[in-house]
């Protein structure tokens, strides 16, 4: 009998201990949810230069109208915000990778609904032009003959260029001079200022803001060039996500916490959010998809132009800087303390600071120093300036270096064989110089090569400019590729024709 209790007390206590143990566990497995649900990130990317949307503040905190109503999603749903700056051009390939969840910065629905999943559009917005507040621009007739900028791949570009452009805008856009795509509304009211362009057209919210921030230098036209509507674009399919999102929203609308923050950015009057609202309710589907050669061949076209400006760059870059560089280190071993000291500063500053602000002191500097407006037609010219004094600095010190190289017996025995120090430094010198620094100039060279794409910094398109471009308007990374493919050809190219002339020279050795 003792045997039999025994074994119903250890049954008894083995059921206990499986009923504790499935507790602890669904116990445990419910904390895991709540706490991976209270965890989850909601990554939202955004233009950190688009106030009042999206924007860095006095204290360095990202703050703006759209920032705001994601933090209000997110402390609904239990989620943490993750506020993410990213670069405009390159928008589709962080959506597309993952690295953001959706773009939620004035983004424009139209023209794009076929490219993403939308939420219901909640800001009615406008495209307008901005002057300079003496400019006798007076009404949209009179850009004609005009230089105008827009934001890369924005909606204004869109409202003049589009394909859903209007016929009247497409007129208006070719009766300008010149219509200059630049990377960011701030630059854009930078080349208005110096005079680089008559006039820039972006969002009204935009340019509200920026022309109450800018005192009276500015003013906006009466006339708009276009509306469309604001939506938060997800990745093409991702209906689940949009649909927490959008409801939320809804909600805020309904007890009034969108209204109130609307209010806080005074775009009372631009918000459209109704629930409705039917605004794409059913997915578009992309149609008529080029095969991949035909698509290659098409983007290559297309890059050609910005292949051309690229070339210009690092050719006249090389004509100015090599000599130029040989005049510095002229200066920089002078035996003039006074002399080779600032030689030697203008070296220390040209290698101390990146190459595209020098780009930007050369190009807006004119004006924010002296006063002095510049043209669209100075943008080149300031481009090539700019590159030639950083790389003259590289190049000088790349030649001091080949010079130091040299055996002071060789000038000694030259002299002992009655030459004169030039003609002993040019026949017996230089050569050898040129020989030994022949890998380090080629390094020089390829760098070249690959920083011409830092002309953006004023505007200036050349290759990786258009093919940002390209890729932002056709969502695909294909033209960074064909770029990157590009680049490869170019810096082989100039590695071969280096190398031969390398071989060239092998007889000193």
């Amino acid at each position: 009998m003792k045997s039999l209790r025994e074994q119903r007390k250890r049954l008894l206590l083995i059921m206990i201990g499986l009923v504790t143990a499935w507790m602890l566990c669904a116990g445990t497995a419910s904390r895991m949810v709540v706490t991976a649900d209270s965890e989850r990130k909601f990554t939202v990317g955004f233009d950190a230069e688009f106030p009042p949307y999206g924007y860095k503040d006095d204290s360095g905190e990202y703050v703006g109208f759209d920032l705001d109503l994601a933090q209000e999603v997110c402390d609904r749903k239990g989620w943490t915000l993750v506020k993410q700056p990213i670069d405009w051009d390159s928008k589709d390939m962080e959506l597309k990778t993952g690295a953001i969840d959706c773009i939620w910065n004035g983004f424009t629905i139209n023209g794009r609904e076929d490219a993403y999943t939308w939420t219901t559009p909640y800001v009615n917005n406008s495209q307008v032009v901005v002057v300079a507040n003496e400019s006798d621009i007076k009404a949209l007739s009179d850009l004609s003959g005009k230089n105008v900028g827009v934001q890369a791949d924005s909606s204004a570009l869109a409202a003049l260029t589009g394909e859903d452009a209007e016929e009247k805008n497409l007129a208006l856009a070719k009766s300008f001079n010149e219509l200059q795509q630049v990377g960011d509304y701030n630059s854009a009211f930078l080349n208005l200022e110096s005079g680089a362009v008559d006039a820039i057209c972006l969002d009204y919210g935009v340019a509200n803001y920026q022309v109450a921030q800018r005192g009276d230098k500015f003013r906006i036209l009466e006339e708009e060039l276009s509306s469309e509507k604001y939506g938060v674009g997800f990745l093409l399919g991702n209906t689940q996500l949009r649909d927490e999102v959008e409801s939320t929203l809804l909600q805020m609308l309904d007890d009034g916490s969108f209204g109130r923050i609307a209010e806080k950015w005074e775009l009372s009057s631009s918000v459209c959010l109704s629930p409705d609202d039917a605004y794409l309710d059913k997915e578009s589907e992309k149609g008529n998809e080029q095969g991949f050669f035909d698509s290659f061949l098409d983007i290559s076209k297309e890059l050609s132009g910005g292949l051309l400006a690229s070339l210009a760059i690092f050719l006249l870059t090389l004509i100015f800087a090599l000599p130029l560089g040989m005049l510095i280190v002229l200066g920089r071993m002078s035996k003039k303390k006074i002399v080779s000291m600032i030689f030697r500063f203008y070296i220390s500053v040209m290698r101390g600071t990146p190459l595209m602000l020098q780009l930007l002191v050369v190009f807006f500097g004119p004006y924010f120093l002296f006063g002095v407006q510049t043209s669209s037609g100075y943008r080149f010219a300031a481009v090539i300036i700019g590159f030639s004094l950083n790389y003259a600095a590289y190049f000088a010190e790349i030649y001091r270096a080949g010079i130091q190289s040299l055996p002071r017996g060789q000038y000694e025995a030259a002299e002992i064989l009655g030459y004169s120090r030039f003609t002993a430094f040019w026949h017996i010198g230089v050569p050898q110089v040129v020989k030994n620094i022949i890998p380090v100039i080629t390094n020089e060279f390829i760098t070249l090569v690959k920083d011409t794409s830092l002309a953006f910094a004023v505007a200036y398109t050349e290759m990786f400019t258009l093919a940002k471009q390209v890729a932002a308007a056709r969502t695909t990374m294909m033209p960074l590729f064909i770029a990157g493919v590009f680049y490869y050809v170019f810096n082989f190219i100039v590695a071969f024709v280096m190398e031969r002339f390398e071989k060239k020279l092998g007889y000193y050795r």
